[in-house]
């Protein structure tokens, strides 16, 4: 039998993966040994967790949550980066000693709940899942794609939607990783933002993430908070938009790691047939939960 485009895009995939405990990782970045490691990671009680599928706003609520644990920089982390401020913990680009960072630690994942360190399902810790409607997010991990060295990522979006849905790329389905965290919320000290939240109104959501964390800003600090954590400002900001990340990782002649920001963007994509796909699949996939999501937004009226 010959080889279809799909066993050719599979080989590209495995070529630059692993899979591990059903989810596709980076080999460059970790390994299952570190995953397992992760597993066993030892938690502290105000330890916060910010966790997503890739591109449903991780950054935007990286730049939220480390002006609201340090008061809108006011006391002098200006010119700390968010990877630093919040590092991933399946993939420890810097090598950074967990152990040693000074409490209330900051840490990033997109791993599924079942790969997270088994003390969060005690409730210790705080997780703050952000969700993002699904078309829209991997229009953006398409695009995202594009720009990373050395990661054949298919030049043709329908390609890549049919890798997407099957599960075929780094950190697994949409479906599984918002599924999975979902139904089992009651497992984990959780509060779960969705991303068209923060776009619709950016204040109330950093009052919200605040009042989870037992955070009390006063109206200044929020002041701070929400001007620095804008999409427009952070666009402009080094520390925040990861232009800090040196080419091999990402080439920044291919586009902008914050590329819109806008919800419903996956229209200027998606066609009609892929769309009507796509909702029979979610339909099939997550109907039976009694989640919203919101696909389209009037940008007019959102902060």
């Amino acid at each position: 039998m010959a080889p279809t485009d799909q066993d050719a895009l599979d080989e590209d995939m495995m070529s630059i993966s692993f899979k591990y405990k059903g989810i596709y990782f980076t080999k460059k970045y970790t390994s299952p040994e570190y995953i397992d490691a992760v597993e066993h990671m030892e938690i502290r009680d105000n330890d916060v967790f910010l966790v997503t599928y890739p591109k449903s706003g991780t950054v935007w609520t990286q730049q939220i949550l480390t002006l609201i644990m340090n008061e809108g920089h006011r006391n002098g982390t200006e010119q700390i980066n968010n990877m630093e401020r919040a590092p991933w913990i399946e993939n420890n680009f810097h090598n950074v000693d967990f152990k040693s960072r000074p409490s209330p630690r900051l840490f990033t994942s997109h791993l599924p709940y079942y790969l997270m360190p088994k003390d969060l399902r005690f409730r210790m810790g705080k997780v703050v899942y952000v969700c993002r409607n699904p078309k829209d997010a991997l229009v953006s991990y398409y695009h995202f794609l594009r720009m990373r060295p050395g990661i054949k990522c298919p030049e043709n979006w329908e390609k890549f939607l049919d890798l997407s849905i099957s599960g075929k790329v780094v950190c697994g389905s949409w479906f599984d990783h918002v599924r999975g965290w979902y139904t089992h919320k009651e497992d984990f000290n959780i509060l779960i933002v969705k991303y068209e939240e923060i776009k619709k109104d950016l204040r109330a959501t950093v009052r919200k993430i605040c009042k989870f964390l037992d955070i009390s800003l006063d109206d200044e600090a929020i002041d701070i908070v929400v001007e620095k954590a804008t999409f427009k400002n952070m666009k402009h900001d080094s520390l925040a938009n990861y232009t800090f990340l040196p080419n091999e990782l990402l080439d920044k002649n291919k586009g902008a790691f914050l590329r819109k920001g806008i919800v419903g963007d996956w229209k200027n994509l998606m066609t009609v047939a892929q769309s009507e796909m796509f909702d029979k699949v979610y339909k099939e996939k997550m109907g039976d939960l009694p989640m919203k999501i919101t696909w389209e937004l009037n940008e007019e009226t959102a902060s």
